[in-house]
């Protein structure tokens, strides 16, 4: 089955479009991190567990009831929000990607908040789900007022035009939708490295591997600290109880359990709070080492 017929029937299953409308909130310090929704993606299962063989994978589909049906993970966009800016990490899926993902201005209207009050806009990877929000209906900027920032490692990826050759068959739609979004902030965005503040506070960490440059964010505000994991601890169950596993999710595996491995260990180490993108409940919570598990 083909990526387009799949979407397709996994819309026809979720008629009128899922919402996940969990918001997940904390204080740093003066300032306030929360988590808006926008929505969640429907997945087949072997997009994440295909590299797992069944003998291994069969006792923790039982453990989280992964049995049945897609994986339906939820869409967590952190925002964060102090005396001067309001700064959203990611833009979601927008109108093309899934019909249960793209609520973002929905969610942002929960909160009292419009596109035009986002102040930045942080991106951790260029995947569907976090970057084609970038355009509306009308192939227009949504955050047209934003300062827009992404990891160069990221952006030099993407924007290479090797990449929709290279990236597999089953991802050339995200290289080339990346590209067309990149291309509408082109002459605005900013590019970073590791361990560059990219804002007052917020501080780039390389956790590369999901995608060739995916960026996670350390964002500290008085004695209060933050972690945006994005996508590299990119669900709560396979990623946690064995993160020594490989995702299908990820575009480089290897580099993928490295990084996995070590932001869990930090995470663990310091009980600094964390959001996850694809993480229930809002995404946002701790991280406790159990034995050799998380």
């Amino acid at each position: 089955m083909n990526r387009r017929d799949f979407i397709m029937q996994m819309g026809a299953l979720a008629a009128g479009g899922a919402v996940y409308p969990r918001i997940a909130s904390a204080s740093l310090g003066r300032a306030t991190l929360t988590t808006v929704s926008d929505g969640a993606l429907v997945l087949p299962p072997g997009f994440l567990f295909d590299p797992i063989p069944e003998e291994k994978l069969a006792p923790l589909r039982d453990q989280f009831d992964l049995n049945d049906g897609p994986l339906t993970p939820e869409c967590n966009l952190a925002l964060y929000r102090d005396d001067s800016r309001v700064v959203l990490f990611d833009v979601g899926s927008g109108p093309d990607f899934m019909p249960t993902a793209g609520k973002i201005v929905e969610s942002l209207a929960a909160l009292d908040l419009e596109p035009g009050d986002i102040t930045d806009v942080v991106f951790t990877h260029a995947h569907p789900d976090h970057i084609w929000g970038l355009l509306d209906d009308f192939g227009d900027l949504l955050f047209a007022d934003a300062r827009y920032l992404m990891g160069r490692a990221e952006w030099d990826y993407w924007w290479n035009p090797q990449t929709v050759d290279t990236i597999g068959a089953g991802r050339q739609a995200f290289a080339v939708g990346a590209k067309r979004r990149m291309e509408a902030i082109e002459d605005a965005v900013e590019l970073f490295d590791d361990g560059d503040e990219v804002l007052p506070g917020i501080a780039a960490v390389a956790s590369f591997g999901h995608t060739a440059g995916h960026m996670a964010f350390e964002i500290r505000n008085g004695a209060e600290a933050a972690l945006i994991v994005g996508d590299a601890i990119g669900n709560h169950h396979a990623a946690f109880a064995r993160p020594d596993w490989p995702s299908g999710g990820d575009q480089d595996m290897e580099a993928g359990i490295a990084t996995r491995l070590a932001l869990l260990d930090r995470l663990a180490a310091e009980q600094m709070l964390m959001v996850g993108f694809h993480l229930p409940q809002g995404g946002m919570g701790r991280v406790e080492r159990t034995g050799g598990a998380f």
